[in-house]
């Protein structure tokens, strides 16, 4: 099998790292070939904290991802969360020296590569500069600005912004498993890919992606990413609360959380009750199943509330903004039972679990389309994405793009007026700014 058929997704979480391969089938959904997964050592809240048992979970991941697909896995799309990401609102503009000429990919580059320029605070770096609606010489809400004449170019953009730390220690883990990283992307951006429709994203929507160490969210609305944070809190504070709360072990607080856990007290009767084995010949524990549920629905409230604090910044009460689709919950946490009932509660709008199935193969295993998968399906849809951009790229004979270029300006005055690579021309923005950024971590070693 060609390495071009397939793309690999590392998802580096704080309780599981998962590798997963997978390729287009020929009706174009998404096949897994091989799902890998570790427990996660050296991950707190999204951050790595422990490079050599990171690594280490790296590797048990990749290598059982291969010995079941039967691929040698060489490069892969990384996922990146933690407390550290915030995100920012930014406009800017380029006046262009020709308006007679129409706007295209280097123009929209060139005004990229400048909010790149932001200076951000002490020991920050941009991820992702994602463009929303342009403006052309005053002309508000166009949403493709390429082919249009106009002299004054303006765009507001959703700016992610990560600490350069963080993201180094991540490429020095993936790169010390052997494997060469091809793409970093925010992991609710990954998530949001897998399991949100179309018209979900045009309508409104937050997707709420409920991990071990961070909760992640994504709102979108008229197709396009408007807000993205981190919260520092999931499914781990859960069960340490349940440690805490009925004084037992780790391993026993999270069997007892995902067995007969519940978000909703109401549920459970008061003679429910469970037993706990002792530990070393000491006596069981019997704990009631409502007092369980209690500790749950108390940390669950406060993160949902805390999610929703950054959907209210996001402003969904203005009619414009409104998030006609609700709210969608996915990753680890949404399987706790009655969640989807407590963010209705919670937020006030309409919920569901999201199920990162839409885009997959209809053999696929029950494994692949769990919430607990959604990021890594992601990260797989994400890389197959990127690589089908490098073989359009490859495949188009250069007649058909002298053809274009003859179509649509003057060789003479696009010569003159264009100064952007030619590698931002061929890959385009986001895959030139990658390739950048590669090269300033290799030399940060």
């Amino acid at each position: 099998m060609e390495q071009q058929e397939y793309a690999v997704g590392l998802d580096i979480g704080t309780t599981k790292i998962v590798a997963m391969i997978g390729r287009k089938n020929e009706y174009g959904k998404l096949e897994i070939l091989g799902v890998g997964r570790s427990k996660s050592l050296g991950v707190h809240r999204g951050v790595v904290n422990n490079i050599t048992q990171t690594i280490t979970s790296i590797q048990q991941a990749v290598s059982q991802a291969e010995s079941v697909s039967g691929i040698k896995i060489k490069d892969v799309t990384v996922g990146i969360a933690g407390q550290h990401i915030r995100s920012l609102q930014h406009s800017d503009y380029i006046t262009r020296g020709d308006s007679e000429v129409v706007i295209d990919q280097d123009d929209i580059a060139t005004l990229c590569n400048q909010v790149f320029k932001l200076v951000m605070l002490p020991g920050e770096e941009i991820i992702h500069v994602l463009p929303q609606e342009y403006k052309i010489d005053g002309q508000s809400d166009v949403k493709e600005p390429v082919g249009m004449y106009g002299g004054r170019l303006e765009a507001n953009f959703h700016v992610v912004v990560g600490q350069v730390a963080s993201i180094r220690n991540i490429y020095r883990c993936v790169k010390s498993a052997d494997l060469e990283l091809k793409n970093i992307t925010l992991e609710p951006l990954a998530s949001a890919d897998a399991v949100l429709s179309q018209e979900e994203k045009e309508a409104g929507v937050a997707l709420i992606d409920i991990g071990g160490g961070t909760t992640d969210l994504a709102i979108f609305k008229d197709g396009i990413i408007r807000h993205t944070a981190v919260v520092p809190q999931g499914g781990n504070i859960i069960t340490q609360d349940i440690k805490e709360g009925c004084s037992i072990i780790e391993k026993q607080a999270e069997l007892l959380k995902t067995k007969f856990g519940s978000a909703w007290p109401g549920e459970n009767k008061e003679n429910e009750i469970v037993s706990i084995p002792g530990l070393r010949g000491r006596e069981p524990k019997e704990i009631t199943l409502k007092n369980l549920s209690k500790i749950i629905h108390a940390r669950v409230i406060e993160i949902l509330e805390t999610v929703f604090v950054e959907i209210k910044n996001y402003g969904h009460d203005e009619p414009k903004k409104q998030l006609i689709a609700g709210v969608v919950l996915t990753g680890g946490g949404s399987q706790l039972k009655h969640i989807k009932q407590l963010a209705e509660y919670v937020t006030g709008m309409p919920s569901r679990i999201g199920y990162p199935n839409e885009h997959l193969a209809g053999d696929s295993d029950t494994e692949s389309t769990s919430p607990l998968f959604a990021t890594a399906v992601g990260l797989v849809m994400k890389g197959l994405e990127e690589q089908h951009k490098e073989e359009e790229v490859e495949e188009a004979p250069d007649a058909v793009v002298e053809d274009v270029k003859e179509e649509t300006l003057h060789i003479e005055e696009e010569e003159e007026h264009h100064s952007v690579s030619d590698e931002v021309k061929k890959k385009g923005i986001f895959d030139a700014w990658a390739t950048k950024f590669k090269e300033f971590l290799d030399k940060a070693e």
